[in-house]
């Protein structure tokens, strides 16, 4: 077997990688680079999902970063539990052949009660007092401590939030090098988020400095590793789950379902809290795509006709077209539908600002029924921000109850870059390097044989037997 290191730089695309990162342009130079068709929905745990397994989201189950579990009759995004995920997982498929294989899974999601030998995952604490304390959940549970002790707390508010920066990204990769030093394993396999922040905040814009700087942040970063890898006579490969591309505002999705009478709130102290079990029809929105629930089903065609009529809205999704995107699952709404290229879905299902829930405006990923990249921004309405945070940060560190409400729930023009829908332009669309040519196929890669790609990686002398044999 050969070690192999795989680095997952997120919103990376082939049409980034040049003058800006010169590690993974010399990794490219001796090795090679390929486009790669993502999967749809082209977000984190879709791809990944399918990335580790070589399935369709209908064969795995992760049909977005969330879904509406119908038993419960609620929205939940970002779960953590492997068990998610069905199929056969990359390092199960290596294990299998080879007992003595090892896999290390930084910080790559459904994360929690995973086979790999050893993962590490964002996971906060949350005491009865209702802070949120940052932290991670690790396996095995001594890796925890070990982690702690030599990188410090993870900066959880630097992962995700207005505040979300090359840090965290920096401890992850700190603690790859650390399993890659002390486990040794087999495969390895790592997660850089940093691109994901500005892409998204300023959009894929070479021009602008900031994504300049993100670019050699995170190169530098992948320099660290790949030197790393190469010490230890590593294959290196280089992945991102999807490409992100420039948009100019939302599709509010619900708000439409809401003037329709289809979607109902439930009043609490004059906020409206959506109330999914009791509404005949919503959205569970992710970046640009969105999975449609109809409770009543003899509202279907209805609403069906309300999407299509969206501005902003490209295609629509029935039971007849979801088998050709791969998700005609039972997790996956009635309905899904796809935005164009200049556009996402918003989740706000709210027609007054004074009725908007009190979670709107903080950084919340579990109660908001659909994603956020709002959040990714302080409110600029906000006059002094810094001061806006840190004031109530102190009135948390001294014991009282109040909300960190400084991210808007009104201004999504200011997000510029989304991704989710397949590009248009495999310049712009996910990749895969390799430090060995020899490995790659000659034309694109299908998300789907990404996994077979790793194990070719790993099984690389294997690989060479057949053809030494027939030579000789």
């Amino acid at each position: 077997m050969k070690q192999t290191l795989v680095i997952l730089v997120v919103g990376l695309s082939p049409a980034l990688v040049g003058e800006h990162t010169p590690h993974l342009a010399k990794l490219v130079k001796r090795g090679g680079l390929r486009a790669m068709k993502a999967v749809t929905p082209a977000v984190t745990c879709t791809a990944q999902s399918t990335l580790v397994t070589g399935l369709t989201p209908k064969e795995h189950g992760i049909v977005a970063n969330g879904w509406y579990f119908r038993d419960l009759s609620e929205v939940w995004l970002w779960r953590q539990s492997n068990k998610l995920v069905e199929g056969e997982k990359i390092w199960e498929a290596a294990k299998a052949k080879d007992p003595s294989f090892t896999c290390a899974k930084m910080f790559w999601w459904y994360n929690m009660y995973s086979t790999a030998d050893w993962s590490a995952t964002p996971r906060p604490m949350y005491p009865a007092d209702g802070r949120k304390i940052p932290d991670h959940y690790s396996h095995p549970p001594e890796l925890h401590d070990e982690l702690d002790e030599k990188l410090g707390q993870f900066p959880l508010f630097k992962f995700w939030g207005p505040m979300a920066d090359i840090t965290s990204s920096k401890w992850i990769s700190d603690a790859t090098c650390h399993m890659m030093e002390t486990r040794k394993p087999t495969l390895t396999l790592t997660y850089l988020p940093h691109l994901d922040y500005n892409l998204q905040r300023l959009g894929p814009d070479l021009e602008h400095p900031k994504v300049q700087s993100d670019l050699k942040a995170v190169d530098a970063l992948c320099g660290e590793l790949i030197e790393k890898a190469d010490q230890q006579n590593q294959n290196v490969i280089i992945v991102s789950e999807y490409g992100i591309t420039p948009v100019t505002d939302a599709i509010h999705i619900n708000r439409a379902l809401r003037k329709a009478g289809l979607l109902n709130v439930r009043n609490e102290k004059g906020l409206e809290q959506f109330d999914a079990g009791a509404s005949d029809a919503f959205a569970v929105v992710d970046h640009q795509l969105a999975h449609v629930y109809v409770n009543n089903p003899e509202k279907l065609d209805e609403v069906r006709k309300i999407l299509e009529s969206l501005e902003g809205v490209e295609t629509v999704l029935g039971e007849q077209e979801k088998p050709a995107w791969g998700l005609d699952h039972p997790r996956s709404g009635e309905l899904v539908a796809i935005s164009k290229a200049d556009r996402w879905f918003s989740y706000y299902y709210w027609l007054e600002e004074s009725a908007a829930p009190d979670y709107s405006r903080t950084v919340d990923i579990h109660r908001k029924p659909g994603y956020d990249p709002v959040e990714l921004f302080i409110d600029p309405e906000i006059k002094m921000p810094m001061l806006a945070v840190g004031s109530r940060l102190i009135r948390k560190k001294l014991g009282f109850r109040t909300l960190l409400d400084v991210i808007s729930n009104k201004e999504t023009q200011l997000v510029k870059g989304s991704h989710g829908r397949p590009t248009d332009s495999p310049e712009h669309g996910p990749l895969v390097i390799s430090s060995d040519a020899a490995l790659l196929p000659h034309g694109d890669i299908d998300a789907t044989d990404f996994k077979q790609l790793v194990l070719d990686h790993v099984f690389v002398d294997e690989l060479a037997k057949p053809a030494l044999k027939q030579a000789s």
